[in-house]
């Protein structure tokens, strides 16, 4: 167990960055002696040698932080079940704790987030020639080591910022870990049950250094919520700054936290912040009210004027398509997007986005599935999440066809500008106003501001691609 072939730790996706979670644990296995080998499949590729390598490990930790991940993870799983029956197989991360019940029949051990330790002492007891039931602890430990990245792909193969005609090589840290809200749709609040906990300043520093040192040129905080602890996050983007005055910085955070907290957007973007990612889901007030968002939709263009006036640029996420969504809704939030030219900082896959509900989601607790229970049908395992048909059946139909449309247009390189455009045509088709929307071709951006963005949409409640899927 103390050789390189022993122990691999796999990631799937963690979208288009390095697996946090992975290079933690490397830095607590290897601080307890363990060598450790790392296998990213989103960027690598399954192929002989990655084969050779898991039927050769005596344990074999799967990372799943995200549902996309694990629809990967358990395609891993299966193949080392065959492969090599005796390694102890491992799932950790956020949907493990999720889908725990489902999992427990396919892997050895099921850990939940923040499990390094575990980790460790489960390691320990196979090395020691019996592994021992590790049960899952509730998240929160603090971490107390920079994660490794060594032997994980170079920072030049995963997303970049792509920012006034060039790409800037990214790094990704996490100033904190878990979240203080409790969104019914988020897999977070049923894990952390509101709780956070910040991450070191001298932690998340020093992992940006390194990352820095490799030719990072842009930091992305990969935090739930930036602003969970405004204090905190405005101290490390002032002090990565201070450091390295020529790295930007993007970062996520609700829209009831940029208005609460407007008066330190300025100060972020004087940091070097570029960008904000921003969970509006809807434009619906009924919607947000069954997801429990904390903001209401008059609430978005005060977020939007507050970015934009400090120089940012906001990009904003959607659960485009929802049990409570009607098809106004859906045509209300094209036209929003255009009058407030947002088609260039909306990733066209965030129309097509359908509402999760895994395992384990606060979309099934008692008090709040009356809401759903008429939508709801039977669990797909295979899918790992529950089935829902929409009262109106335009709007599944047109989930398929938007799906469909962003995926091919995807693959083909198609101007996001000119796939929204094509999005409002098939919304505005659905509801018989086929002559509203003009198709949007790919024009010179309006008021010349910067559209900076990472070269891979953020998304985590989306099936994998055909492409991810045959990946692995």
């Amino acid at each position: 167990m103390r050789e390189p072939a022993d122990v691999v730790l796999v990631s799937c996706y963690e979208p288009g960055h390095q697996p946090e979670g992975v290079a933690s644990a490397v830095a607590h296995l290897r601080a307890a002696g363990f060598q450790p080998t790392c296998l990213d499949l989103a960027v690598e590729q399954l192929d002989d040698a990655a084969r050779a390598r898991l039927a050769a490990a005596r344990f074999v930790a799967i990372s799943v932080p995200m549902h996309t991940a694990l629809m990967l993870g358990r395609r891993v799983g299966a193949y080392v079940r065959r492969a090599n029956p005796q390694a102890h197989l491992c799932f950790f991360g956020l949907y493990a704790t999720l889908n725990r019940a489902l999992l427990a029949t396919e892997a050895h051990s099921v850990l939940g987030p923040d499990c390094e330790s575990q980790l460790v002492e489960l390691a320990a007891s196979i090395a020691a020639g019996a592994a021992v039931a590790v049960e899952p602890r509730p998240p929160g430990r603090r971490p107390s080591l920079v994660p490794d990245r060594r032997g994980l792909p170079s920072l030049a193969k995963y997303a970049r910022l792509a920012i006034a005609g060039e790409q800037r090589v990214a790094g990704h840290v996490e100033a904190t870990r878990g979240c203080k809200h409790l969104c019914r749709h988020c897999p977070i609040p049923p894990v952390y049950g509101g709780r956070f906990f910040a991450v070191p300043a001298d932690v998340v520093l020093e992992d940006a250094r390194a990352q820095i040192a490799t030719g990072a040129r842009h930091i992305d905080f990969g935090d739930p919520d930036f602003l969970n602890g405004p204090t905190h996050a405005l101290r490390i983007a002032q002090a990565l700054h201070a450091e390295h005055p020529n790295v930007t910085f993007s970062f996520t955070a609700k829209v009831e936290h940029i208005v609460a907290h407007a008066a330190l957007i300025p100060e972020l973007a004087a940091a070097g912040a570029l960008f904000v990612v921003s969970a509006v889901e809807s434009l619906s007030d009924d919607v947000l009210a069954a997801l429990a968002k904390g903001h209401r939709a008059a609430d978005v263009p005060r977020a939007l004027a507050i970015v934009r006036a400090a120089g940012m640029s906001l990009r904003p996420t959607f659960v485009a398509f929802t049990p409570w969504t009607t098809l106004d809704d859906y045509l209300e939030l094209c036209r929003f997007i255009r009058a407030r030219d947002l088609e260039y900082e909306v990733d066209p896959v965030q129309l097509s986005l359908r509402l999760l509900v895994p395992p384990g989601s606060s979309l099934l607790a008692p008090d709040i599935a009356p809401s759903i229970r008429p939508f709801l049908g039977a669990l797909d395992e295979q899918a790992l999440s529950y089935r829902w048909t929409h009262p109106d059946a335009r709007m599944d139909r047109l989930e398929a066809d938007v799906s469909a449309l962003v995926e091919a247009a995807t693959s083909a390189g198609e101007a996001p500008v000119a796939t929204f455009g094509r999005i409002h045509r098939l919304a505005a088709a659905a509801a018989g106003l086929d002559g509203e929307a003009v198709a949007l071709a790919p024009i010179e951006r309006k008021g010349g501001r910067l559209t900076p963005h990472l070269t891979e949409p953020w998304f985590c409640c989306a099936q994998p691609t055909r492409r991810q899927l045959g990946a692995v």
